[in-house]
């Protein structure tokens, strides 16, 4: 059966894909040349351009197997400090057929517009029965990491912070109501972030990108005191920390040979490393009001982790240094949320993971977004589960943990 009518659908996983003069509007003139810009660039060859990848310069190419080549359009890509980005709209491919995908657009003109503009991302939502969406980087990746490569700290800071204005200015205020607005932090100083984190509260923010794993990017893990600015910001301003799966630069490989597809279906470990990580830490000790969204995670693998993980801290915890008090499940159900898109098998042991602890994903304009039949699909997931569940599960938990109620 449909989805009840008052029942209004909230994505916590999609992407903004930057606009062109994102940062040119924003920062001060001297820093539009180093600062992050869009170029037109050849990429039929990559002329020993590090970071260039080998689907973008495949995409670039007109012209189909077997036919005559074309002559090479160019792409526009991010410039920023005098390296290339290539990835202006990471399979930013909605409305596209699956036999028609690929990693990358290569101009702004390959995308709907409402990968960009906030008018026609608005249309594209009340087209697919989504009442709010909270939207991720592309360009600076999910969680701003790209913005760790600086070489200038202060322009670093600066493109961070007009990445969040534009969220908090211009592309959630377009619309109250319709966008909960997710800030981005200086991961490099925690200090700065913990202020930029109050900065933004006071401007609306209802939400943090944070890597999953800050190991693999350099930086000190969960278990040091390194982010506690950060975490103790989080809380103090009811932000939750939101982990996309990959934002850790890790990407689940099992091998050289291996095709994209394989990492592609394993990228849901990436959460479950950060759950094991995050309930054996100390982190909900001291912080015992902080949240964790795992998104893009998926939840069908939750129960049998959780259990995994009780069984572990039921035999173990005795001669390692965890907590041996609280049972690390009652600590998940009480501190992190699992997201999802397509996921049966999830919502039929929705009762083993909690409910209340569930939240539902669009991803657009990804290719593991159902747009432009967001609400059909999310119908069909829930077809079986009651409807103050499902309820919950599209709506209620999110509105709860962003405090973002209806207007």
């Amino acid at each position: 059966m449909p989805l009840q009518d008052h029942m209004q659908l909230i994505s916590v996983d999609d992407h903004v894909i930057e606009p062109k003069t994102l940062w040119t509007d924003r920062l001060p003139k001297k820093y539009h040349e180093a600062g992050p810009h869009i170029i037109e660039k050849d990429m039929s060859h990559s002329g020993g351009d590090e970071g260039l990848s080998k689907a973008l310069i495949a995409a670039s190419r007109n012209g189909k197997e077997g036919e005559e080549p074309q002559a090479p359009r160019l792409a526009e890509v991010w410039s920023y400090e005098g390296r290339i980005y290539p990835n202006i709209g990471l399979n930013a491919v909605a409305g596209k057929k699956p036999q028609e995908y690929g990693m990358e657009p290569t101009r702004y003109s390959d995308m709907l517009p409402g990968c960009y503009d906030i008018k026609a991302r608005i249309a594209d939502m009340d087209i697919d029965g989504v009442q709010a969406a909270m939207c991720f980087p592309s360009f600076p990746r999910f969680s701003g990491t790209a913005f760790l490569e600086h070489e200038d700290p202060e322009l670093a800071l600066l493109c961070v912070q007009a990445w969040n204005d534009f969220i908090l200015d211009e592309w959630s205020a377009y619309a109250p109501g319709r966008i909960i607005p997710m800030i981005m932090l200086p991961l490099w100083d925690p200090q700065a972030a913990a202020k930029e984190i109050y900065r933004c509260a006071a401007k609306g923010a209802r939400a943090i990108t944070f890597p999953e794993n800050t190991v693999s990017l350099g930086l000190p893990s969960f278990y040091t005191d390194h982010w506690d600015p950060v975490f103790r910001a989080a809380e103090e301003t009811q932000m939750p920390l939101c982990m996309h799966f990959g934002s850790s630069g890790k990407p689940p490989i099992t091998s050289p040979e291996a095709p994209m597809a394989v990492m592609i279906a394993l990228f849901g470990t990436n959460s479950m490393d950060a759950t094991a990580d995050l309930l054996f830490s100390p982190v909900f000790y001291k912080f015992p009001k902080l949240k964790v969204a795992l998104s893009e995670g998926g939840i069908g693998w939750m129960p049998y982790l959780l259990e995994r993980i009780d069984l572990t801290w039921e035999r173990h915890r005795w001669y390692q240094n965890v907590n041996k008090e609280v049972r690390p499940s009652d600590l998940f159900r009480e501190h992190m949320y699992g997201c999802y898109i397509d996921d049966f098998e999830g919502i039929a042991r929705r009762e083993q993971i909690g409910v209340d602890n569930i939240l539902w994903e669009c991803d657009y304009p990804h290719s593991d977004s159902n747009w432009p039949n967001s609400r059909e699909y999310a119908a069909k997931l829930l077809v079986d589960v009651p409807d103050d569940e499902a309820q919950k599960i599209v709506e209620l938990n999110a509105r709860k943990l962003f405090n973002f109620p209806r207007l």
